[in-house]
């Protein structure tokens, strides 16, 4: 049965979700528009939809090989991709390998510090609040979740980062940390959704130590259609 995209669900900062003929299945279109300072700076940047879609749609590709669970169906076009529909929880999952950005201004260590073991940080997904940071004690005191999804949601997280770190390895570029959302598919399985693309996670050239993550965008010092493009580039020379 041909999927047709229905009526839109949901309008986020680089993404629009839509409703499909499949009740179990998304549509998911990414938009060029680049933002920082959770939103309050946007800009309109051709190409960058459909190269976010690209690098996502690998590295979710390099997860079901791995064989961890994630949302992704398959590409529809240049830029949107059916996905499964999720119940997400309201958490974001920050991974990180070496220190950069807050990390370094809050607890003044060296950039690019190794992080040994790799520090995991809760934030709670609300616009409205910044989506400050969250620990354990009080997504269990708030009902955000229970005690059993924080640890699977740590273990994926896990496996994510090891399978993710190697594979750039092998394209000389360095994860120094990366943010994940998780969901819930109507069978119960706990699954990766939202995206994995440079907009986020932190990626520097292995070799020059070159951002090649949104954070030229963030601080105005490159081209960012054109560091995506690279990422993208050295993607597809993994077959």
């Amino acid at each position: 049965m041909t999927i047709q995209k229905l009526d839109l669900l949901y309008q986020g900062k680089a993404k629009a979700v839509y409703a499909t003929t499949d009740p179990e299945q998304l549509w998911i279109s990414y938009k060029d528009q680049a933002t920082a300072l959770n939103g309050k700076r946007k800009e309109t940047i051709d190409g960058k939809g459909a190269l976010n879609l690209h690098i996502s749609q690998r590295l979710f590709q390099v997860l079901a090989e791995a064989a961890i669970p994630t949302h992704y169906v398959r590409t529809l076009d240049a830029t949107s991709m059916l996905c499964q529909r999720a119940a997400m929880l309201p958490l974001e999952v920050v991974v990180r390998n070496f220190a950069s950005g807050h990390f370094v201004s809050k607890f003044h260590v060296a950039p690019m510090q190794a992080l040994e073991p790799a520090i995991h940080e809760l934030y709670y997904k609300d616009d409205a609040l910044d989506d400050p940071f969250i620990n354990d004690d009080q997504v269990l005191t708030l009902q955000i979740t229970d005690a059993r999804t924080l640890t699977h949601m740590r273990q994926l997280s896990d496996r994510v980062n090891a399978v993710l770190r190697a594979y750039f390895e092998n394209i000389a570029i360095t994860l120094v940390d990366f943010k994940l959302e998780f969901g819930y598919l109507s069978d119960g399985t706990l699954v990766v959704a939202d995206e994995l693309s440079p907009d986020n996670m932190r990626l520097v050239d292995a070799a020059t130590g070159d951002s090649l993550d949104k954070d030229v965008f963030r601080q105005e010092t490159g081209d960012l259609v054109a560091i995506y493009r690279e990422v993208a580039k050295r993607l597809d020379q993994i077959v």
